[in-house]
């Protein structure tokens, strides 16, 4: 295995690196709406955040040298299902023709307030 790390102005304090690369594959941690480059919080609403979220996690593609056309899955947590219609828009805009697997999962409250968390498993690119 190999972890994947990406520069971020935000401490992390939980016990988890951003990626692992394994067997041909990387598993993309679950991402939240915040911004690494700026150390800013968490905002806005649920389109933003998902599509900071989203942006997470193509920083993390990119560490392990792959693109958003890798993913073959992704997870997303809502709090509540009543967000579905506004986040398969900001994903589908942030995915355009390709279609990888995708679960929404409602679940309550998310860390630190956020609307989304994103994780994702993506095949690494042939060399």
């Amino acid at each position: 295995m190999k972890t994947v790390t990406i520069e971020s102005k935000i401490q992390n304090k939980g016990h988890y690196v951003p990626g692992v690369i394994s067997r041909g594959m990387l598993y993309v941690s679950g991402q939240l709406p915040v911004h690494h480059e700026t150390g800013e919080p968490i905002s806005g609403d649920i389109v933003r955040q998902t599509e900071d979220a989203l942006h997470n996690v193509e920083l993390v593609l990119k560490a392990a040298g792959c693109t958003k056309e890798n993913v073959v899955l992704c997870r997303l947590y809502i709090p509540d299902v009543a967000y579905w219609d506004q986040v398969n828009e900001a994903y589908a805009g942030f995915f355009g023709d390709h279609k990888p697997a995708r679960v929404i999962v409602p679940s309550r409250e998310l860390h630190g307030g956020a609307l989304v968390e994103i994780e994702a498993v993506a095949e690494l690119p042939e060399s």
